[in-house]
């Protein structure tokens, strides 16, 4: 049996990614590692189910990855998110052809993630 995959996502200065992952999209810090004073961040970050795992070291990732996170409500999640005036970006919700209901943001890294609400569970608003 599989479980869940855990995407690493690479990052390039770690508050910009406090401030995007924990202060905007409203993840937790789990935990976070270096091997040594002025090393490279590693570190979790998590909203309920989901886990993101971001990294600093050269290699770990390649800048510009996309990641798709299942959300129950996109339209309240984006709304949520609109509400707090975020300076850098402020998301819309759009139907897909195939009736999902998708977010999109780009972190300040260059990292897509598409927050969706699949189809058999969409409703418009």
């Amino acid at each position: 049996m599989l479980g869940a995959p855990t995407p690493v996502l690479r990052i390039f200065d770690e508050a910009k990614a406090r401030e995007f992952y924990c202060d905007f999209l409203g993840f937790t810090v789990d935990w976070e590692h270096r091997f040594g004073d002025d090393f490279p961040l590693y570190m979790q970050v998590s909203s309920g189910v989901c886990r993101l795992h971001l990294s600093e070291h050269y290699g770990d990732a390649s800048p510009g990855a996309q990641v798709r996170i299942e959300s129950d409500d996109v339209d309240a999640f984006a709304a949520a998110l609109r509400a707090k005036a975020y300076k850098y970006a402020r998301p819309g919700v759009e139907a897909t052809p195939w009736g999902n209901r998708e977010s999109r943001l780009t972190d300040p890294f260059g990292n897509r993630l598409t927050f969706f609400t699949p189809a058999d569970k969409a409703t418009e608003t």
